[in-house]
């Protein structure tokens, strides 16, 4: 009887805590947008959580096994790095970069273990896109924000936001907020909802270059791109919204002069000459801190710690070419790629730690690709492959402006992956 109350109490212990981890998690969406302090505590709880749940439940394989294997190495290697060349505070730092992760893992296994959560945090961030897009228009239409805050001067609108951020934000929540509305109705018989799926997407690139911040809206068209291909259904749609957004930026000079100077004019201009950009120069001077210290890199927050050292005040010769960086330019607070940054952070081999395990994280979602059946995974697929990819200037991953989006769609789309994937080996074993 004793073993038998025990063992209810357990099982009611771990309702209660996946419960208190599902509303926190209902609500992180929005402060991802205002609140990134409590995100951050979110994250920290969830995670904490799940670990108290696999220590009650005996559940020690999945860190063993998998990609948080890769997760644990790089974040070792991130901490001896720091332990080598930072001070106290960058070993701080290194040793709680393992709470994006067991966050990820957390949503993975955990959390949004069932379809019916994952629906539900589904409509949140629904919310959270419509809230983005709705302020977006107000402050180009009206010209200020709920706030009272007008368009950033450079022309880019910020949304609910005081500095331009809202393109990023969007970004974020675009694909698996929005875009499954589309996919649906591209997907159904009649012409009606066919061609409602078409004007949401031509009206979301209209949104984004009317935005007008340049990376996100690269991103998009990448984003978009994917979607393409990996759902053929959606190829006549985005061709479409891609003929919109070429009539919008032919259009842009009339409807919004600020962001046709940012996203053609600047834009070109900075592409002709990006070695002697402000961007190429920080590039090139992350390069040639990885180059110096290959093995182990600079410890969290390497590069702004050790970027003003005369010592890697040098020119970087790559591929035949020279680059050059003049005295005193390429320094920042980060190395504006996530790619350089893990590199400035834990060396090359946390480098091909964080590869393989971005590998792993695509390869479950891909094999589990199913529009018809699961078009938020795809979504969450396309995203998660958005927000990988190489060539992009990318805001400082490991703080939890970047890191709260990033590691949640990673959660998000792994869960969703291994439901759909569950889904097909029962009905395999049925059909058997």
């Amino acid at each position: 009887m004793t073993m038998e109350k025990a063992t209810w109490r357990g099982a009611a212990f771990d309702s209660v805590a996946r419960w208190i981890a599902l509303a926190m998690m209902m609500v992180m969406p929005f402060f991802q947008l205002r609140g990134r302090a409590i995100s951050d505590g979110i994250m920290s709880a969830i995670g904490l959580l799940f670990l108290v749940h696999c220590i009650r439940t005996r559940a020690n394989d999945w860190w063993r096994r998998g990609w948080f294997a890769f997760a644990l190495l790089f974040c070792g290697l991130a901490i001896l790095s720091s332990a080598l060349h930072g001070s106290s505070h960058a070993v701080a730092e290194a040793c709680v970069l393992i709470r994006f992760f067991l966050f990820s893992a957390a949503l993975e296994r955990w959390v949004l273990r069932d379809a019916a959560s994952r629906r539900w945090l589904g409509a949140v961030v629904t919310v959270a896109a419509l809230w983005l897009v709705v302020e977006c228009w107000q402050q180009y239409l009206l010209g200020y924000n709920i706030w009272g805050f007008p368009r950033w001067p450079d022309g880019a609108l910020t949304g609910p936001f005081y500095k331009p951020r809202a393109g990023a934000a969007l970004l974020m929540v675009v694909f698996p907020g929005l875009m499954p509305f589309a996919l649906r109705r591209l997907q159904a018989a009649s012409w009606r909802p066919k061609l409602a799926g078409i004007a949401l997407i031509m009206f979301l690139v209209v949104t984004m270059l009317l935005i007008g911040q340049r990376m996100p809206t690269l991103l998009f068209g990448l984003g978009l791109v994917l979607t393409a291909l990996f759902v053929p259904s959606t190829r006549w749609a985005v061709f479409a919204a891609g003929m919109a957004g070429v009539v919008g930026l032919f259009l842009l000079p009339i409807l919004s002069p600020p962001a046709y100077a940012k996203l053609v004019v600047h834009f070109l201009a900075q592409i002709r000459d990006f070695p002697d950009s402000d961007y190429g120069h920080i590039y090139i001077r992350a390069a040639a801190m990885v180059r110096q210290h290959p093995w182990l890199g600079l410890g969290a927050d390497g590069f702004r710690d050790f970027c003003p050292n005369p010592s890697f005040a040098r020119d970087l010769s790559l591929f035949g070419y020279d680059f050059h960086v003049p005295v005193g330019a390429g320094c920042n607070i980060h190395p504006h790629n996530i790619y350089l940054e893990v590199a400035t952070t834990a060396g090359l081999p946390g480098l091909a730690c964080f590869v393989a395990m971005a590998a792993a994280w695509l390869w479950r979602m891909l094999r589990a690709l199913s529009p018809v059946e699961a078009p938020q995974q795809a979504m969450l697929c396309v995203i998660c492959c958005v927000i990988l990819w190489p060539v992009a200037s990318n805001s400082a991953l490991f703080t939890v402006r970047t890191a709260g989006w990033f590691f949640l769609m990673v959660g998000w789309g792994l869960a969703a992956s291994r439901d759909v994937a569950g889904e097909r080996r029962l009905n395999a074993g049925r059909r058997a």
